[in-house]
């Protein structure tokens, strides 16, 4: 089956379910889901206070839990299961681009939690152009995660040790910088209460697609 066929909507929806459903199974995901959570309790125990509150420190927390995420969905197959799956999905691009849905579709997750627990259990008001505000930040942090993950993953990455540590390295080097963008910006739009980093979220979303397609090419060409 052609390459074109194998990118259908349908076919690369039916991929992003089985990888997810790969990604439960396998249960990878509790370690950085804990820790995550253990971070959330910290910043926003007791009352998280009015807005911004503890959201500049979440979304930074958020950028390497992505990461750590797309790292995980990206290696859930050993190659030779990867193999086999991009021979049964007709091609590379729906196995490349379904990957990247459920990293994307996880950081929606991972965006949820900040997003709700001071609106839920906090005792100030969070209006909704602050709900906005910290919905694009944390979104533009946890998606430039994303990109990153799939970057230090296989096919580029082949060994988790090796992932491990150009992620860290490369997280670290960039969530330091406030002028950096994507996730400077955002977390300095956060902590100033400015406006949404639209331009910064866009921008994270290049990134990710930018990181799909470097992985696109580098396994088509293996």
């Amino acid at each position: 089956m052609s390459e074109r066929a194998g990118g259908s909507p349908a076919r690369t929806l039916a991929v992003a379910g089985y990888l997810a459903d790969d990604v439960v199974r396998s249960q990878r995901y509790l370690l950085p889901l804990l820790v995550y959570v253990a971070v959330l309790g910290v910043l926003f125990g007791g009352d998280p206070g009015e807005p911004p509150g503890a959201w500049p420190a979440s979304a930074l927390a958020l950028y390497p839990m992505a990461a750590w995420l797309a790292v995980i969905v990206a290696n859930t197959e050993d190659p030779v299961q990867r193999t086999v799956t991009v021979a049964a999905a007709g091609g590379v691009v729906p196995v490349v681009t379904g990957t990247l849905l459920v990293g994307l579709a996880g950081d929606l997750l991972l965006v949820a939690l900040p997003m709700g627990w001071p609106v839920v259990f906090g005792g100030h008001p969070y209006p909704p152009s602050v709900l906005l505000l910290g919905g694009v930040a944390h979104l533009a942090c946890a998606v430039t995660g994303t990109a990153v993950g799939l970057l230090c993953a296989r096919p580029l990455v082949e060994r988790i040790g090796w992932s491990f540590c150009l992620g860290t390295a490369i997280v670290v080097v960039t969530a330091v910088q406030p002028w950096l963008p994507p996730v400077g910006v955002a977390v300095g739009a956060l902590a100033a209460l400015g406006p949404p980093p639209f331009a910064a979220a866009v921008l994270s979303l290049v990134l990710a697609l930018g990181a799909a397609a470097v992985v696109w090419t580098v396994e088509r060409r293996r």
